[in-house]
């Protein structure tokens, strides 16, 4: 198995076969002119040896074609090993040179792998919709094989993607459609996996009973399968749902349940994630001291690992702190650290969220003016990656400012325009902020 594969491989997390040339075939055509050349005239030998050579430079071209397919492969795979924006962007290039090529000689199983790489390229550079554009085309592929495993697994795919991009309803019914796909096939990881994503839609929905049920469901399988890194992610999204409920003592008692687990399988990055968790949770209850000294080995665990999206999350949230404990100016020396990172590796979500912040601190500080400068550089970013909350907070906070400064109109003009997407997410209680604001203008 080469290189190659494996790594191609892990990115899909797919069971495909290697990249290899079908010297079957080739030889299979040789020997059949071969038994067609036997009896012939001398005149149809002639003809028949042009046609053999012809072959052969036809399968010649198609050897030549394929390795230049692996070479490019590889490349995009070197690239996207470097992580930056940059380079997702060349590997994107490259493999969609390799996607031609595939389609040239037809090989349809690593056309498949390429798509499905290139989908993930666009994910994590936060290009939510081509990501999604992809996925779409690798459906139709994985379904014409039969493949049941790799069908629930790109359908999960498309169901988390509408659920980043806010569509959680859309992502409800993905999931739904992959779900009996994963029990048919006696995937008991894979329902895992499943029943934890519709948990974290109904998380996202704010129908917390909901979203602890098929955590609750998920972790069992998580035990049986043996999978304690997904054990410890369900622990600590069920942590998550109880602090979200308000109650931090239930919350720590499952980060606190997900910790060793993540510790005894060097799960560092889970380990960052957990301890991010228990952070928030004494921020949350006002210990804000305890919350950076968790978020701080939350930080140099990032930074081990290389991962600079967590780097970038742990870096707002202790700007966050920094602004509730009335420091401005260390909050606004971590948010430009979190956007610096966010622009780098190409997290248009998070960069929105930070400059969302930014601007949250400036209208703390009275600078109005910046604090517009800042939610108006998030506001096309929300709507680029479709997070609806997102633009409905940040145009929450605009017309707040406007508020503020005793345009009343411009107020009433952006709460107007956030008032239907809370409504469309089913934020109840985002809506019933809005109308607050509204009365008071």
């Amino acid at each position: 198995m080469t290189y190659l594969y494996k790594r191609m491989k892990e990115l899909t997390k797919n069971n495909y076969s290697g990249f290899v040339i079908r010297n079957l075939v080739r030889y299979g055509l040789t020997a059949l002119l071969g038994i067609v050349l036997v009896g012939e005239s001398v005149g149809a030998r002639a003809e028949s040896v042009r046609v053999e050579v012809a072959q052969q430079q036809t399968v010649t071209d198609l050897n030549a074609i394929t390795v230049k397919a692996e070479k490019l492969s590889q490349e995009g795979l070197r690239l996207f090993e470097q992580g930056t924006a940059e380079s997702l962007k060349q590997a994107i290039n490259k493999w969609k040179e390799a996607l031609l090529l595939w389609e040239k000689v037809g090989e349809r199983k690593k056309k498949r792998i390429t798509l499905t790489v290139i989908g993930r390229a666009y994910n994590l550079l936060g290009n939510k919709q081509q990501a999604l554009q992809i996925y779409y085309q690798v459906l139709p592929l994985v379904r014409e094989v039969k493949d049941k495993n790799q069908e629930a697994k790109t359908l999960n795919s498309i169901g988390k993607l509408y659920s980043d991009l806010g569509d959680k309803q859309q992502a409800l019914k993905f999931y739904n459609q992959a779900l009996p796909l994963v029990r048919e096939v006696g995937d008991r990881n894979g329902e895992a996996i499943i029943l934890n994503n519709i948990g974290h839609v109904y998380n996202l929905l704010k129908d917390k009973q909901q979203a602890l049920k098929f955590y609750n469901q998920a972790l069992p399988l998580r035990r049986e399968v043996e999978d304690k890194s997904g054990e410890a992610a369900t622990l600590n999204n069920i942590g998550g749902v109880y602090s979200d409920l308000g109650d931090k003592q239930q919350a720590l008692k499952f980060y606190n349940q997900a910790l060793p687990l993540v510790r005894e399988v060097g799960d560092r990055n889970g380990e960052a994630i957990i301890l991010n968790g228990i952070g928030s949770v004494y921020s949350d209850l006002g210990d804000k001291q305890q919350a950076l000294k968790f978020y701080n080995q939350a930080l140099s665990l990032r930074r081990e690992v290389g991962d600079k999206t967590g780097e970038a999350t742990t870096l707002n949230n202790i700007g966050s702190v920094y602004s509730d404990l009335g420091d401005k100016q260390q909050a606004l020396k971590f948010y430009n650290q979190a956007l610096s990172l966010r622009r780098e590796v190409g997290d248009k979500t998070g960069e929105a969220t930070t400059l969302n912040n930014i601007g949250l601190v400036y209208n703390d500080l009275g600078d109005k003016q910046q604090a517009l400068k800042f939610y108006n550089q998030a506001l096309p970013l929300r709507r680029e990656v479709g997070d609806k909350t997102g633009e409905a907070t940040t145009l929450i906070n605009i017309g707040a400012v406007y508020s503020d400064l005793g345009d009343k109109q411009q107020a009433l003009k952006f709460f107007n325009q956030a008032s239907p997407l809370m409504r469309e997410v089913g934020d109840k209680s985002g809506e019933a902020a809005i109308l607050n604001n509204i009365g008071a203008v």
